[in-house]
Order: C-alpha cells, then sequence, then structure tokens
C-alpha cells in the first residue's frame, strides 16, 4: 500500500497561479466499499495566459483515507494519511463515480 501525507488546503481561498487562480470550494469523502474516497472540487479561471481566458471545474482526488485529519502541518492545517491510487481501472471507476455526483470537466489523481 502506498500511502503519503495531505495537507488540506484551506477552502474558499483564492490561489493565484502562472496563468490565473484556482479555488478549491468543497471536500469530500466518498464511500467506496469499506473505504473513504477524498476528493476535492474547484474551479480554476485563466485569465493572465497569452493564448487567450478560460476556465473549468474539476476535482483532486488524493486517495483512499487512511487516517483522517490526524495532525496538524507547520502551519496549523489538517493533514490525513491517504492510499495513493495508481491503477487505471480504478481510476476509471472513481471518475465514473465523481462525475455521477459532481459536474466537473477534469478529474486528476494525486
Amino acid at each position: 500500500m502506498d500511502t503519503r501525507e495531505f495537507i488540506h488546503p484551506e477552502l474558499h481561498r483564492e490561489v493565484t497561479a502562472i496563468g490565473g487562480r484556482y479555488v478549491w470550494v468543497k471536500e469530500e469523502r466518498l464511500p467506496f466499499g469499506e473505504r473513504q474516497l477524498l476528493y476535492l472540487v474547484g474551479y480554476a479561471v485563466l485569465d493572465t495566459t497569452c493564448c487567450g481566458v478560460g476556465g473549468f471545474a474539476c476535482a483532486l482526488v488524493p486517495g483512499f483515507v487512511v487516517e483522517w485529519k490526524s495532525t496538524l502541518s507547520a502551519d496549523g492545517r489538517p493533514v490525513s494519511r491517504v492510499e495513493v491510487i495508481r491503477d487505471e481501472a480504478l481510476e476509471a471507476e472513481i471518475r465514473r463515480r465523481i462525475r455521477e455526483v459532481e459536474t466537473v470537466h477534469q478529474i486528476n489523481f494525486l
């Protein structure tokens, strides 16, 4: 089992990036068999690129929850331990299930 620490981002806090900005607006734990899948939902606005403007909604999947918010980071944010997902068939099933409940353009995995 490949696990890693995941530092939870502050929700509703705009982050400036090279091509624009993004915001995480929701954090969810989706029941998945005997486990819980952690994912975030957010959006990005691309308005400082050389190629034009645009935006999209997205989800980020850190993985399956192993320990939920068990410690704090140096700056006081909650830290969970997650099992990283590396199986393409499992990723496809997770994408399908997230799209059943969220309206997002892309789903990325850590």
